[in-house]
């Protein structure tokens, strides 16, 4: 049997690239973020859903929270002007408006922006998709839009290594953050991990000090800390009644402040998310329907 020619040899390997390129997983498609403002992240397929209503507050009716809410929209505009801004971190109580005040300032910077300005788009990303945000990001880095990353309560428990990735891509790697690119996080926990999984960490290593450090360092990738607290009674009040107004609901003051009264004592807590579910109940009882 006589050896092979090159021909020959050619040709059989242009026949094995052909069928491993069979075997190898298509390219995701480019993203098309032309149908929407939002999206929700979806690491199984590469993609991007859009999300043409989004379940969001007007930004005016964020009360209680004012500081913060003037902090995150001026960070936000920065960010959609091309100016330098920081990722952010709400973390707090829960209730009192973390996710709804990014998905609120999301929406006000969208509506200030001049025709021709870049756009600005909201990328929601689960809890459980977050070793897949290097991929997302490396996505987003040619677009020409700026891409508002936002990922709702997070938090790494005992054992959960992923936290590592998003350092990662947070600030470390040698590309580093796309200038196109920020990340907010909202969570009830400041340092985003559980305070026995640190203290775990403290008695079992050889050196305390350095292992708290790197679990801690994680929320040092945020440059800006925004604090959210319990409310008052009076802010509680506020609340309600800001929401009452917005909906046109006709209903005594008397009256108004005895039932929230004892609905926030029914629930044991007073939040902007209590306020919005006993006006909810209200409007109900009321037959007014809440657009």
């Amino acid at each position: 049997m006589s050896d092979p020619t090159l021909s020959e040899i050619l040709k059989e390997l242009a026949r094995l690239s052909t069928a491993v390129e069979r075997l190898a997983p298509k390219p995701p498609a480019p993203f098309d973020i032309s149908g929407a403002d939002a999206f929700v992240w979806q690491a199984d397929v590469g993609q991007l859903l859009p999300v043409p209503n989004v379940n969001r507050v007007d930004v005016g009716l964020l009360i209680g929270i004012e500081r913060q809410r003037d902090t995150l929209l001026e960070n936000t505009r920065r960010f959609a002007h091309g100016l330098p801004a920081n990722n952010a971190l709400l973390w707090g109580a829960r209730g009192m408006g973390k996710s709804s005040l990014v998905k609120a300032a999301h929406a006000s910077v969208v509506a200030g922006l001049k025709p021709g300005a870049p756009e600005l788009k909201l990328v929601e990303i689960h809890r459980e998709e977050i070793e897949s945000l290097p991929l997302l990001m490396g996505h987003m880095r040619a677009s020409s839009a700026r891409f508002l990353i936002f990922c709702d309560d997070l938090s790494f428990d005992g054992g959960d290594a992923s936290y590592k990735s998003l350092k990662a891509a947070l600030e470390g790697g040698i590309e580093g953050r796309p200038t196109n690119v920020l990340f907010y996080a909202t969570s009830n926990r400041r340092h985003l991990l559980p305070r026995d999984m640190m203290d775990n960490e403290r008695s079992t290593a050889i050196n305390p000090g350095e292992a708290v450090e790197e679990k801690v360092s994680l929320s040092d990738r945020f440059g800006l800390w925004l604090g959210f607290h319990k409310c008052s009674q009076d802010e509680y009040l506020e609340m309600v009644g800001g929401y009452v107004k917005a909906y046109g609901l006709t209903v005594s003051a008397e009256e108004l402040r005895a039932e929230a009264l004892e609905w926030s004592t029914t629930r044991g807590a007073r939040s902007g998310r209590v306020a919005q579910q006993f006006v909810q109940d209200l409007a109900g009882r009321l037959g007014v329907r809440l657009s």
